[in-house]
């Protein structure tokens, strides 16, 4: 397969065509999404909880993301890859700007970054200056604090409302990507039909355009952790290998078995 580009991915939200994203941090993984199916990998910030042991992605540094990025992008050989800012790594439009051509020279095709409105400034600089941007709702990682841990997002009409304009303005300041994460699924598909740009769930139902795991979370490696929005994918009886598990959480994504009821918020 050619290695999806930015335009490969739109065409997929047009198409009706759902999006399989994972997280990968390393070359081995990276190898084994790119030969079994993955169109996006995320290196994501959720190595400081995954891979280091924290409580949340806040410790994680520049340096350690761009260090991923790269060990991910040496085996990728088709997928889209998106890369995290860390945490207060993009608090300024010029450190915005450093730290993106930090991680697009590592490898990464996209950068991703967490908030709304506060954003949208750094989101149209960033596009002007030929770096794709994929944005960040709802429950965000790197606010959990602020947020009061980890809880559903827009279940509330006001913050629904401010889900709603925050996706539009930052589709309108040039993000071509927008995950969602634990929000109501109703609120999802709204979110997702409102938009021209590709949406991308996390615990926000069956109707955005592509669903995205922790790859360690799927595959049941993190028993003691497991939100209501994650499957084990390789707790099957016909599944009997991680390139199986892979395999199988794609076809369950594209026809849209996956996520069921249970794994959603109402």
């Amino acid at each position: 397969m050619k290695k999806h580009t930015l335009h490969t991915i739109q065409d997929l939200k047009e198409k009706n065509q759902p999006i399989v994203v994972l997280t990968a941090y390393d070359s081995s993984f990276s190898r084994l999404l790119s030969e079994n199916g993955v169109d996006i990998i995320l290196v994501g910030d959720s190595l400081g909880m995954v891979m280091q042991g924290n409580q949340t992605t806040v410790p994680v540094t520049m340096e350690q993301m761009v260090y991923h990025t790269q060990c991910v992008a040496k085996t990728n050989t088709h997928c889209w890859l998106v890369a995290d800012y860390p945490y207060m790594s993009y608090a300024t439009e010029e450190q915005a700007l450093d730290n993106a051509a930090c991680l697009m020279q590592a490898g990464a095709n996209m950068v991703k970054l967490e908030g709304g409105q506060w954003l949208l400034a750094t989101i149209s600089k960033l596009v002007e200056r030929g770096i794709p941007v994929c944005a960040h709702l709802g429950l965000t990682p790197q606010s959990v604090d602020a947020l009061g841990g980890f809880k559903v997002q827009g279940r509330e009409k006001n913050s629904a409302d401010q889900l709603i304009n925050d996706a539009i303005a930052v589709e309108k300041s040039g993000a071509s990507l927008l995950v969602l994460e634990c929000v109501p699924s109703q609120l999802a598909k709204e979110i997702s039909k409102y938009l021209t740009i590709p949406t991308i769930g996390i615990g926000a139902g069956v109707d955005t355009d592509g669903q995205v795991l922790v790859l360690q979370d799927m595959l049941g490696i993190n028993t003691e952790f497991s939100p209501k929005f994650v499957k084990d994918f390789f707790d099957d009886e016909s599944v009997n290998s991680v390139s199986e598990a892979i395999s199988a959480y794609c076809d369950a994504v594209r026809n849209r078995s996956f996520p069921e009821k249970k794994h959603c918020f109402e």
